[in-house]
């Protein structure tokens, strides 16, 4: 059975957003890798909290895939934590494919 990690934002985190109604929206998708027999996991980061251990944590697994998520890659100030993101998924997960998902509803399509 393939195996996918999402990594995101945990979106009751960030201001002027209804972070319950997103977070349920990201379940949901999750629960979509499952109907296409695909074992999924997903992370999400703090934003005022270390991201790192968080990360390397998640990718000690054996992942197919790991997803990078928007709330990680759009917005301009958070580029670092990006550049972060990916170079600690080539180093900790260097046989995991690398997929981008345009909203939180497509990352079975992203996988």
């Amino acid at each position: 059975m393939p195996r996918v990690l999402m990594l995101g934002i945990d979106p009751r985190a960030v201001p002027g957003m209804d972070g319950d109604a997103l977070r349920a929206a990201l379940d949901q998708e999750l629960a979509r890798f499952g109907e296409h027999a695909i074992d999924a996991s997903m992370t999400l980061i703090e934003l005022d909290e270390p991201a790192e251990p968080v990360i390397i944590a998640a990718l000690s697994d054996d992942w197919d895939v790991v997803i990078i998520g928007g709330g990680i890659r759009r917005p301009e100030p958070l580029l670092p934590l990006f550049e972060q993101v990916v170079n600690l998924v080539r180093r900790h997960a260097p046989k995991a494919a690398i997929a981008f998902n345009t909203s939180g509803g497509d990352s079975v399509e992203a996988a």
